[in-house]
């Protein structure tokens, strides 16, 4: 989603089109007929009408955030539904739903198919302006509304759980008072924790948690994500977010679980089990939406929005396989994806929003739009003439169900003409009315439609403080490790230098506190405690300050202290250089040349010419940026990702040790431009030479696997066979070891072979000494593959199984593919 930068603009043009005067929430309030939540006293400054305009409101804000003042001490621990049984998600319409959605009138039912931001509904004091909300219950029947005030116009920059709770449940009081009388639901970008309510736990960033290779962690992300926002007033999260990560360079690639299809889909599925568990039941959970329904992972030119451009068959085989995951896992809602794939606008797609999704899939749930999308067709895409027909054609020739306006009435507008002109039938209208009543019903809100203000004293547990520490501990990738200049010794005097070593905000980058994060007047400031940085960790541990120096500030646009660094360098046992990215989302984040600020790089130059002691470097970046020749010359390096706000400590303790890397790139990391797009799973005959394969990773251990034992040299349909490896850990550390099973196909015909396909993996732990066997199946069924006819099949040929390709050299076995090359697993 992206947002507009004109907070006011639209929300000004509403108002004064409606004609409304803020008035206060209590007043509002006190008029509702429904039963008040505990505690809601969110209310606005009255604003006074000083001239003859009818909405003239009396600003008296200088438009500046502050700091929520709530605060509150978090439980220690809590417990919660660990709900492990069969999936939960959508399903067929219950009979009082579709009894509901025949009482509505059209306008009704239109509104419930609408979804406004927050900040059309704040007033130029940064409070809510209620008969704004009025005028788009009352007249426009709106039955959704999203986002944080945080990022439109609020007047504090983090809700903390309870004002959070106050603005969304003054908004359900109209919404259960005025209008259809229906309550609203309301949508959040809960996409790693709930990183828009102030002190909800933030977990890595997607590519963090996939390099994991841990699934637990992508569903504790979810979980926690989703309590926290229930106490925030949310019900719906915007994740997860399932695109592949194709080509590295793209603005969105630190959002999503990495490049391969399989580790992706494993993340995607419990992911949505975390969300939701037993949603229908269990009130802290919330709805998933994921996102962005299709192949968005790969724009043309590496650009936010870009072009996609993908062979039908190559969609359903790589591209498809995490949302069908999620779908399998019950999710409950889907989010279409922005632009086009070969110039065919997705939003207007009947074939991927209706015949994909709907019938190959069996998708039952609600589908909503991106931000504007539909009527983007018209106002960006130049795919229809007008907002109109976007609408248009959007509900007929697709099934999606809400549309995120998210500004005005043009949807109601335009859906309320085309149904009285019997262009869209009332069938269609009642069909997605009906989809979303059902939501809302499974999440429980004709039961408690507001705000469970009990959760909020869970919000910023050590309970929940620790899981995403522990993410972070098992996602922190060694990539290089020369002269075992890791890890560092407390006895060593070492030197930190670097725009990351001391920060909070930029280990978090976009959807972190705001849409972009914390701005720069408001900086790690911001955060009031509910974070850590990797100093603060690195004292921790020392139990004393180290020398640090910043050197350069994160664009790279003006050194500091070099001087006194160059200096320090000589007397310094080893330095730790922090490198990385500012923060960003979308196309803010647009580049098109990945090597990282040249300042940056030129201060590890600076330090490496005045010494010959170790040298490392602490990469905390969303997507993989260019070193040039700087690992010739440091001696180890460690990837971070963006581990979050809490990620400074597990960074610490992997550098001294207290904790063994096992983290692995669940990507391919780019050795230049020209290597942005390479993947595992790209055709075997092309050239596959990145800085750091996919899967690629190291510890302190010494670690050692046997040759792969198949239990039988042949495969076929209906005949799964086991691969089974033992792995030993020679110490000298406790490590966790991501054992990974690749396949490749030595030949098939036609249709050329990849170069890997990843099968399956686990992580085991192993004591020092210990060993253990890791035992895979294997089916013919997982080595077919989508042709261009759309059929699923296989091809038979010689396969070699390999473990962990780039990590461990000539760990392969073969197996005989065999079967009929015309046996049809599936039809696209």
């Amino acid at each position: 989603m992206r947002y507009a930068p004109l907070l006011y603009l639209s929300q000004s043009m509403i108002a004064l089109s409606a004609g409304i005067v803020a008035v206060k929430a209590d007043d509002a309030a006190a008029a509702a007929g429904a039963d008040e939540p505990a505690s809601a006293s969110y209310s606005t400054v009255e604003a006074p009408v000083t001239s003859t305009s009818p909405y003239n409101p009396q600003c008296t804000w200088d438009g500046v955030q502050t700091l929520d003042q709530v605060f509150w001490t978090p439980k220690e621990s809590y417990t919660y539904q660990k709900y492990d049984g069969p999936v939960v998600g959508p399903g067929e319409i219950d009979a009082d739903i579709l009894a509901m959605v025949q009482s509505l009138t059209l306008e009704e039912k239109i509104g419930q198919m609408t979804q406004i931001q927050v900040g059309n509904i704040a007033d130029c004091n940064g409070n809510i302006n209620v008969t704004a909300v009025e005028w788009f219950i009352d007249t426009w029947k709106v039955g959704s509304f999203l986002e944080s005030p945080g990022n439109h116009g609020g007047k504090y920059s983090w809700y903390s759980p309870k004002e959070f709770a106050d603005f969304t449940d003054a908004i359900q009081k109209i919404a259960l008072s005025k209008g259809s009388k229906i309550p609203m639901i309301w949508g959040l970008d809960s996409v790693r924790g709930a990183n828009y309510v102030k002190g909800g736990t933030m977990f890595p960033s997607g590519t963090g948690t996939a390099a994991t290779f841990n699934p637990v962690f992508a569903h504790e992300a979810g979980r926690i994500g989703a309590k926290d926002s229930r106490a925030a007033g949310a019900h719906w999260a915007f994740g997860p977010i399932l695109d592949l990560a194709v080509n590295k360079i793209w603005s969105r690639t630190y959002e999503n679980f990495g490049e391969d299809p399989y580790l992706s889909s494993r993340m995607a599925y419990e992911s949505v089990r975390g969300y939701q568990g037993d949603y229908k039941n269990d009130r802290m959970r919330m709805a998933a939406s994921i996102k962005h329904f299709i192949a968005y992972g790969n724009p043309f030119d590496g650009s936010d929005r870009g072009d996609r451009r993908i062979a039908p068959h190559d969609l359903l085989e790589y591209y498809l396989p995490p949302f069908q995951a999620a779908v399998d896992a019950g999710a409950a809602t889907v989010m279409e994806a922005y632009s086009a794939i070969n110039q065919e606008a997705v939003a207007l797609s009947e074939y991927y929003l209706k015949r994909l999704l709907r019938d190959q899939m069996g998708f039952k749930g609600t589908m909503v739009t991106d931000w504007a999308e539909v009527n983007n067709q018209a106002l960006m895409y130049f795919t229809a003439k007008d907002v109109k027909e976007a609408n248009s054609l959007a509900l007929d020739q697709t099934s999606i169900d809400m549309m995120m306006v998210p500004y005005d009435e043009t949807f109601s507008k335009a859906a309320i003409e085309l149904v009285n002109e019997g262009v869209i039938p009332m069938s269609r209208i009642d069909e997605s009315t009906a989809r979303i009543l059902q939501l809302k019903k499974d999440l429980g809100l004709f039961e408690q439609p507001y705000a469970d203000r009990s959760l909020a004293e869970t919000v910023g547990s050590p309970q929940d403080v620790e899981a995403a520490r522990n993410a972070v501990r098992e996602s922190v990738t060694l990539l290089q490790n020369n002269n075992k200049a890791l890890p560092l010794s407390t006895n060593e005097n070492v030197l930190f230098v670097g725009p990351t070593i001391n920060t909070t905000r930029f280990m978090g980058g976009g959807w972190n506190f705001h849409w972009q994060g914390p701005t720069d007047a408001e900086g790690d400031a911001a955060y009031q405690g509910f974070g850590d940085t990797i100093l603060k960790g690195i004292e921790q541990i020392l139990g004393k300050t180290p020398e640090y120096y910043l050197g350069t500030d994160i664009h790279g646009e003006n050194y500091t202290d070099v001087k006194s660094i160059l200096k320090a360098v000589k007397k310094a046992d080893k330095i730790v250089v922090g490198l990385g990215e500012h923060s960003y989302a979308e196309e803010v984040g647009n580049i098109f040349n990945m090597t990282l600020p040249v300042k940056q790089l030129d201060l590890v130059r600076q330090i490496a010419a005045a010494t010959d002691k170790p040298i490392v470097v602490v990469l905390v970046e969303g997507r993989p940026r260019g070193l040039q020749e700087i690992p010739e010359l440091v001696d180890a390096i460690v990837d971070a990702y963006l581990p979050g706000a809490y990620g400074g400590l597990p960074v610490a303790e992997v550098l001294y040790g207290k904790t063994n890397p096992s983290g692995r790139l669940p990507i391919s990391y780019p050795a230049n431009e020209a290597t942005t797009s390479d993947t595992i799973w790209q055709p075997a005959y092309m050239s596959y030479k990145p800085r750091w394969a996919f899967g690629y990773g190291l510890g302190y251990s010494d670690i050692s696997y046997t040759n792969v034992t198949l239990s039988s040299d042949t495969l076929t349909f209906g005949a799964p066979i086991t691969a089974s490896v033992t792995v030993t850990n020679h110490g000298p550390y406790p490590q966790k070891e991501p054992v990974m099973l690749f396949t490749h196909q030595q030949y098939r015909h036609i249709y050329v072979p990849e170069l890997y396909r990843l099968r399956n993996f686990q992580k085991v732990d192993l004591a020092v000494g210990e060993s253990k066997t890791v035992t895979f199946s294997l089916s013919a069924e997982e080595l077919a593959f989508w042709d261009k006819k759309l059929q699923k099949r296989i091809e038979p040929a010689p396969v070699n199984v390999v473990i962990n390709p780039f990590t461990v050299a000539n760990i392969t076995a073969v197996v005989d593919l065999q079967g009929d090359t015309g046996h049809i697993v599936a039809q696209g």
